[in-house]
């Protein structure tokens, strides 16, 4: 149980360096009823008299930040699963380093046992990962369960494809690929082939669904503006009068001759018609022959 102490310490200006130091419960210290143990973080080096406990003849045990860490670091390393020093992994892309988003990635991986027991290639796994924090998965993907057995001094290639998603075009993430075996005594191992930070790339050719749909949008709506264009000309054209034409008097049907004397009508109807140019030509040709 920890509680900040009731007394500052005397020197402050070693707070800069802090450990844990944690005190024994309050029966033995000799607290009080309804006293908290006593645990505070104090400065490195800070004896009872710094951190005003003197009184409650508590003795501190003082662990530096360093120690925990390492501490933290021995309890991961315990459950953690390693590569046999007596197999060796390769792995080849098939396509080279290129991870196209919303595309297949395939890669073979190389098993060789350079052991004189028998392994047992159980399960191959993918996963990406976010780039800080490995622990934070971003896209897991199905593990390939292969359960064959590779004798001494043999090899064996396995085959894994994935589809990176295509949100995650453009983007940096760390893939990782572990390879789970076991020996002929049961024991467990894991190989990380691969952990390292990767691009995602986004898909340059091709059309995807949005593209064709917006291709097909504007088309229509091209299209919606051609045909709205056409009926407007027209029916301006419809509205539009048709211009009056001058006829002209070339007509005699419409000359009123009422108010003309008929005496002076008798002698135009009676007078000759006047001949045409050629036939007053051909007639003077024909007098000037004789």
């Amino acid at each position: 149980m920890w509680a900040w102490p009731a007394v500052p310490p005397a020197n402050p200006a070693l707070l800069y360096k802090m450990s844990v130091c944690v005190y024994l419960p309050q029966e033995r210290c000799g607290a009080g009823p309804g006293q908290i143990p006593w645990g505070l973080h104090a400065p490195v080096g800070a004896s009872v008299r710094d951190t005003g406990l003197e009184a409650s003849g508590c003795r501190p045990v003082c662990r530096s930040s360093e120690t925990e860490e390492k501490e933290e670091e021995e309890e991961a390393s315990v459950g953690e699963v390693k590569a046999s020093p007596n197999a060796d992994t390769t792995i080849l892309f098939v396509k080279g380093d290129d991870f196209p988003a919303n595309e297949i990635v395939k890669f073979l991986l190389g098993f060789s046992n350079k052991g004189p027991e028998n392994f047992v290639v159980e399960s191959l796994d993918a996963s990406f990962r976010y780039p800080q924090d490995y622990q934070f998965y971003i896209q897991n993907f199905t593990a390939l369960q292969l359960g064959i057995e590779v004798p001494a001094s043999r090899q064996a290639t396995f085959e894994y494809s994935f589809i990176p998603a295509e949100p995650m075009g453009g983007r940096p993430f760390g893939l990782v690929i572990n390879l789970n075996y076991k020996d002929a005594n049961g024991n467990i191992f894991q190989d990380a082939v691969f952990n390292q930070t990767v691009t995602i790339t986004e898909r340059e050719d091709g059309l995807d669904g949005e593209t064709i749909f917006l291709y097909v949008f504007l088309s229509g709506l091209g299209l919606l503006v051609v045909v709205g264009l056409h009926q407007l000309i027209e029916s301006r054209k419809r509205r539009r009068p048709a211009p009056k034409v001058e006829m002209g008097t070339s007509s005699h049907n419409d000359v009123d001759l009422s108010w003309i004397p008929q005496e002076t009508l008798n002698q135009i109807n009676k007078a000759s018609p006047r001949r045409s140019p050629r036939k007053r030509n051909q007639k003077r040709s024909a007098g000037s022959d004789e």
